[in-house]
């Protein structure tokens, strides 16, 4: 049977573990398209002598059992992906999503990465890229001298072309849909992959079939809130305490019986 002091370290553990996912969301509460996490526990194995409804004589059983819990343990930790707030940029590149759905990046080795972060930028080719270089897909190329970019809330992308008098089609953007968004693997850089649990992804134009729609010259913000993060700190704080002393309360009993016995 574990003993209290291995019981209230197995706490410290899982506190730890809270502590750090707290820490990275404050960490992050500035990072456009963030998405909080936050810590799911479990008990251990618990040690049972007696169980419930066990016999107590010939005609009696007992009311309840006799079971001692071994603590607690990470079983996982689960991203929130609520709607964060908007930030208007006015630049023309700046891209969020109203609603359901992540943008769709290729990253160097040919693997599809996703993310809510639309602050994208033009390369050397024209191509509309992340801040870290990965083309956004389908792969949209803006021509060299094109003017006053548009995109509407449909994905639909024009722009003024030199010598033209209306805007030139560019292409359409599209969305990526999960049916458990939770379950996306992060990689850092603001980019996601497909996981088993997140299931595949659901291509779909914007503004239709469940996706949100496409904002311009506006960024999705951290759906980090700093006083909900702080209240959690806090109470994380107090029962990393707690749980401090209860060991050493468990050592007082412990060197009592030494020395006693």
């Amino acid at each position: 049977m574990p003993s209290a002091m291995h019981i209230a370290r197995s706490g410290l553990e899982a506190l730890d573990a809270r502590l750090r996912t707290i820490s990275n969301n404050l960490a992050n509460a500035n990072t456009v398209g963030f998405k909080r996490d936050r810590v799911a526990f479990e008990t251990l194995l618990y040690q049972t002598t007696r169980p419930a409804g066990a016999p107590a004589g010939a005609d009696a059983k007992f009311g309840m059992g006799l079971s001692t819990g071994a603590g607690v343990r990470l079983a996982g930790n689960e991203r929130v992906h609520s709607q964060g707030g908007f930030t208007v940029t006015d630049n023309a590149l700046d891209f969020a999503i109203d609603g359901e759905g992540l943008f769709e990046v290729t990253l160097p080795d040919g693997r599809a990465a996703y993310t809510r972060a639309g602050a994208f930028t033009r390369d050397g080719e024209g191509r509309i890229v992340t801040p870290q270089g990965h083309p956004l897909a389908p792969g949209i190329q803006i021509p060299e001298g094109a003017t006053a970019i548009t995109i509407g809330s449909d994905g639909t992308m024009s722009a003024m072309l030199p010598g033209e008098t209306a805007p030139t089609d560019l292409g359409r953007l599209t969305l990526a849909g999960f049916i458990n968004p939770g379950g996306l693997e992060p990689i850092g850089e603001n980019l996601f992959l497909e996981s088993a649990a997140s299931g595949a992804p659901q291509q779909g134009n914007p503004a239709e079939n469940g996706l949100g729609r496409i904002r311009q010259g506006a960024l999705e913000a951290s759906n980090v809130s700093a006083v909900q993060e702080l209240v959690e700190m806090i109470e994380t704080q107090r029962a990393y305490e707690i749980s401090s002393k209860v060991i050493s309360a468990a050592d007082e009993m412990m060197r009592y019986v030494n020395q006693n016995m």
